[in-house]
């Protein structure tokens, strides 16, 4: 190295130290000997050159982890040593360049009894040397007399074998403490000095002033990162996009509404100018009606459902009387997520967010067949696919068409049943040629809101896949008409025994019977479940006869309020009708038998007691009776 450029850096590495508030440089030591001046050097301040210790002529070392030296210099012959610290190069690092002191090696060396020595080795300035007691142990540590403090408690600490940055402190035979700074007073190996590590107690200023620091560093990074600044923005970009995703979602409702305004004029046109007569039926159902929800997705409440909501909706057990419209919105559209069927048909959440709200808004409000039936209907389809396994033996294609005709089995339920709607002649009745009219009208609405752009959860299926979907969804909500009920169950009996679920055939029996188990499955639950919906049902059913009776039309025996009660109505349906199609189900999914065919018979058993009571009181009351009879007529 040129004699010229070694003085303009050590008179850098000079002035840097002063600004630095870290001391003077003393001297530098190299091979040749030769005194080096720095440029303009402050009194009391000299740079001298002289071979280092072989020790340090192979550790790097940092400035106290303080500051970073602007220029750090060396060729392959060159070693710096500063007496507040020691350098040691093998190339020219470029600037700003931190190399650490290797406190494991210099540990190394003084477990092996060799003597750890900081400092100049210049005879100018002798070092000092002191004695540790390490583990019974005499320790002998040799320091420059220009150390810092902080470099001799770094040494002392690996002298003792305490980590470094320990806080320590030095104690005499007598138990005094000694000053831990070069002018320390020497010892001898007959009056050895122990350091001890501080306590935490001791330890709390540091502490705060070691996280300030790296309070301090983390505002630096911040800064220099501009983290805060990126989060803001990217905060702000995402608060756009989504209200661009909802101002696009109103444009297309407020089109669709449009196209339906103008659908209706077009017809009252058409009907003004001598269109087709009316079918002069007794109960009118409006085409379209409501098939566009009143509200959209940015109204939609937003809940999160707890672990336990989770855990609870795929059992039987779910109790469907604790929860607002709402909040059954998102359990199901938690299940679609859940069972990866938004995935599997590329739904756009938005979209299925749309469908559930005019699901939800075009089942009425009849004392059973409402929307919280739709949803107590769904659950269970939910919990069967759970409790069954079906995902291990399904597709998730089956499982999208089980689902959604769950949920639309009974959309726009008027309250009165099929045997009304024939005997009545409504317009459904003529509509459908009697066959299944509320089925076919609960098809015809799914499909209807479908046809929606806004509420087509299945846009993005391949139009010949949604034939399929389509058809497999109509085949079962016609499944749950109950005339059809023996002729179902009896198919199914005859593949159970053998079933193959590779066979299409056997696979739609399937699942016709699994949502005909779902749509009357209120025993299976917990009596204080169940028994509401018992109630709800009646409530309707006396509706129904009411109306009939006044229209003059037959009255069902299991629907006249003055001849069916509570048990009756129950009895011979759980006996006759549950229990044989679940039990049949038993055969391929065994695990239903305690979770939903044990409940089945414990409601049976509930309701004959019940019945033999009401059986007693009749008797009691019709006794008592005739004996008032009795004692008039001796009168």
């Amino acid at each position: 190295m040129h004699r010229n450029s070694l003085l303009h850096i050590i008179s850098e590495i000079m002035e840097t130290f002063q600004k630095l508030s870290l001391g003077n440089l003393w001297s530098v030591s190299h091979p040749d000997s030769t005194i080096v001046q720095p440029l303009s050097p402050p009194p009391s301040l000299t740079c001298h050159l002289s071979p280092l210790s072989p020790f340090f002529s192979s550790v790097s070392v940092s400035l106290a982890h303080r500051c970073t030296i602007s220029y750090i210099i060396s060729t392959s012959d060159f070693n710096c040593t500063v007496h507040k610290r020691s350098w040691s190069y093998s190339q020219i690092v470029q600037k700003k360049t931190f190399l650490r002191l290797d406190q494991h090696q210099a540990a190394t060396r003084v477990r092996e009894g060799r003597e750890v020595n900081m400092g100049s080795s210049s005879s100018s300035y002798a070092p000092k040397t002191i004695f540790l007691d390490v583990d019974g142990k005499v320790q002998k540590v040799v320091f420059s007399r220009h150390c810092s403090p902080c470099d001799i408690k770094e040494l002392l600490c690996s002298s003792s074998n305490i980590p470094r940055n320990t806080a320590i402190m030095v104690v005499d035979p007598e138990g005094a403490l000694v000053s831990i700074d070069p002018t320390m007073p020497t010892n001898s190996p007959n009056s050895l000095y122990k350091v001890v590590p501080l306590s935490t107690g001791q330890l709390g200023e540091k502490e705060d002033m070691f996280q300030n620091v790296l309070s301090q560093v983390a505002e630096q990074f911040s800064r220099a990162f501009r983290i805060n600044e990126l989060k803001t923005e990217v905060t702000n970009r995402l608060a756009m996009l989504e209200k661009r995703v909802e101002l696009e979602g109103l444009k297309v409702v407020e089109i669709e509404k449009c196209k339906n305004d103008l659908k209706k004029l077009r017809d009252e046109m058409t009907s003004r100018g001598g269109g087709r007569v009316n079918c002069p039926c007794k109960y009118n159902f409006d085409d379209g009606k409501k098939v566009t929800p009143r509200r959209d997705v940015p109204n939609y409440p937003k809940y999160t459902l707890s672990q336990e909501t989770v855990e609870a909706l795929k059992k039987p057990t779910f109790d469907v009387w604790h929860w607002e419209h709402n909040e059954m919105l998102s359990c199901l559209e938690y299940m679609y997520h859940d069972l990866g069927l938004v995935k599997e048909f590329n739904m756009n959440p938005i979209t299925l967010k749309r469908w559930l709200l005019a699901i939800q808004e075009n089942y009425r409000n009849n004392p059973f067949h409402n929307f919280r039936h739709c949803f107590c209907v769904s659950q269970m389809m939910y919990g069967m696919i759970h409790l069954c396994n079906l995902q291990e033996k399904l597709t998730l294609t089956d499982m999208g068409i089980l689902m959604t005709a769950a949920v639309c089995h009974d959309l726009d339920h008027p309250g009165y049943n099929n045997t009304y709607q024939i005997n009545a002649r409504t317009e459904l009745a003529v509509r459908y040629n009697d066959i299944s009219p509320l089925e076919n009208h609960h098809c015809a609405v799914a499909f209807q809101i479908l046809s929606l752009p806004e509420c087509n959860i299945f846009a993005n299926v391949d139009p010949e896949a949604f034939k399929q979907i389509r058809q497999a969804i109509i085949t079962l909500i016609l499944a749950t008409d109950m005339a059809r009920h023996g002729e179902i169950l009896d198919s199914f009996k005859q593949k159970v025994d053998n079933f193959d679920f590779t066979n299409e055939e056997h696979v739609t029996c399937l699942k016709m019977v699994l949502i005909k188990c779902c749509d009357i499955s209120n025993e299976v639950r917990p009596t204080e479940v169940a028994e509401p919906w018992v109630d709800c049902l009646l409530e309707e059913y006396f509706m129904q006869s009411d109306r009939e009776k006044s229209e003059g039309l037959p009255v069902a025996p299991f629907m006249d309020r003055d001849k069916v009660t509570k048990p009756t109505a129950q009895i011979g349906f759980i006996k006759f009708v549950l229990i044989p199609m679940f039990e049949t189900v038993m055969k391929l999914f065994p695990q239903i038998e305690e979770i939903m065919v044990q409940p089945l018979r414990d409601s049976r058993d509930h309701y004959e007691e019940l019945k033999q009571i009401d059986d007693a009181m009749t008797e009691a009351q019709k006794k008592k009776t005739e004996n008032m009879s009795l004692g008039g007529k001796k009168k």
